[in-house]
């Protein structure tokens, strides 16, 4: 079984982290792709690699305005 997600907030890359060992287990292949919603470290790359998920399959780099 194949199945695609996507996330992009916070709240989604913390549930991706457990969706995704879930996965694993039960062989399952997952598409990642990331929205690109946050480019900031701080408000994405950060939780990719404190709650080790694996970098996306694709990046839609659709960004946002200024944090300002």
């Amino acid at each position: 079984m194949k199945l695609i997600s996507l996330i992009g907030a916070r709240p989604q890359i913390i549930k991706e982290a457990i969706l995704n060992k879930e996965f694993e287990k039960k062989g399952i292949k997952e598409i990642l792709v990331h929205s690109g919603q946050h480019y900031d470290f701080n408000m994405s790359d950060v939780f990719f690699q404190v709650l080790n998920i694996r970098k996306a399959d694709y990046n839609l780099g659709v960004g946002s305005a200024t944090h300002a």
